[in-house]
């Protein structure tokens, strides 16, 4: 992201294709040293309110259709009683920034404990742009925490996720825009007694970011957890792709500890914004242009977050572009292995089965780790976020 308040990026020339796309990252690898995730993150979300871990889920059948031994599926349906991942970055970035407001971490170990420790803040206002997921878990933080919100959202939000964005006492500002454009609207109007707690990152403008994608790992700790000798178990590692927060979060899980260096890690993106594979293909950060219209609408980021790149760029081994066709098959074979999974949720089993079209060279399969006797772990990062367009895609509302 450039400066959100102005300037110029390096753009991709104009690009409308239709068809999946697959980047293999030649520079990836298999260990980054001076990465390795910490357990703070999950520290603090076991003292808040309605943690508990989200399921691991052994799916045979989804196995048996992608051709390999073992799937695994981290359902993120409902994560702190809202139906995404967000709230694990969302509510420790902005932990983290009040703490470094007080100018230290207080003792506590309730909720009551904790407002009582922010209290000298006095009031504030957490800010944010989104596409959805990510604003309302910031409004929901914003409210547990006894804090006001703002959020920014893009031209072409569904009118489901702007409603439940305001279900949180948040008022949202509709931007005549794409995401990135609304990121730079949230950061322009950001004044005195406002925190932006955004999920992505620009010159000058870092810290918070660092945090949300510190959050994140909770999840993969969790997994940990849950399947015990992980690190030797998981083979590939699919995880769906915006501007690159949780894939990072990834990368520094599965290739800042050493003992799990040999996951390989798969990134999925929506065709047309595809801005991490491009950035990967061109070997520096670029820029798709918008507007980006795919049903994924938390994927549909058109500029690779600053501080993500150097991570994704190391780390991950291969991006996949989709098509909406794809999310949509992958949301149905969810929906019959037992999993809720909204159009972004289901993006990164979409990407393996662009994978495991014939189209593909092997090298492409190879390169994924999609390997006959290969164990995959496959990241749903949300549930159904817009009910009645699940019931269209899948046939039923979600249960």
């Amino acid at each position: 992201m450039t400066d959100p308040k102005g300037g110029t990026g390096r753009r991709a020339g104009p690009r409308r294709r239709a068809e999946n796309t697959v980047v293999l990252n030649h520079r990836s690898a298999s260990h980054i040293p001076g990465i390795e995730p910490h357990r703070h993150a999950l520290q603090v979300h076991r003292r808040l309110p309605c943690y508990r871990a989200t399921p691991l889920l052994d799916c045979p059948d989804l196995a048996a259709a992608l051709g390999v031994a073992r799937v695994w599926v981290k359902s993120e349906s409902s994560r702190m009683g809202l139906p995404s991942f967000k709230m694990l970055g969302a509510s420790y970035a902005a932990y983290r920034e009040l703490c470094h407001l007080l100018g230290s971490e207080p003792e506590w170990s309730d909720l009551a404990e904790l407002r009582t420790a922010l209290a000298p803040l006095g009031g504030l206002t957490l800010m944010a742009a989104t596409d959805g997921n990510h604003g309302r878990a910031v409004a929901r933080t914003a409210r547990t925490l006894g804090y006001a919100s703002r959020i920014y959202v893009p031209a072409g939000t569904a009118a489901t996720r702007i409603t439940a964005i305001e279900s949180e006492g948040a008022p949202v500002a509709l931007i005549d825009g794409d995401y990135d454009e609304a990121v730079r609207q949230c950061a322009r109007d950001a004044g005195e007694g406002c925190l932006v707690v955004s999920d992505t990152s620009w010159r000058g403008y870092e810290r918070i970011p660092a945090w949300v994608i510190d959050g994140y790992a909770t999840m993969f700790w969790e997994v940990h957890e849950q399947l015990p000798d992980a690190d030797r178990l998981i083979d590939a590692v699919a995880v769906p792709v915006g501007v690159g927060a949780l894939a990072s979060a990834a990368v520094r899980h599965f290739r800042g500890r050493a003992r799990a260096a040999g996951a390989r890690l798969i990134g999925v993106e929506p065709v047309g914004s595809d801005c991490v594979g491009q950035s990967v293909r061109a070997g520096h950060p670029v820029i798709i242009p918008g507007p980006h219209t795919s049903i994924m609408a938390g994927l549909n980021c058109g500029t690779p977050s600053r501080l993500a790149w150097p991570l994704v760029e190391r780390g991950l081994d291969v991006l996949v572009a989709i098509d909406d066709e794809l999310a949509r098959e992958a949301m149905r074979m969810l929906s019959q292995a037992g999993i809720v999974a909204g159009e972004t949720g289901a993006a990164a089993l979409g990407g393996l089965l662009a994978l495991r079209d014939g189209r593909q060279a092997p090298q492409a399969i190879k390169a994924a780790g999609l390997r006959p006797d290969a164990q995959i772990l496959v990241i749903s990062s949300e549930g159904a976020t817009d009910a009645a367009a699940y019931e269209q895609i899948v046939g039923h509302p979600p249960a």
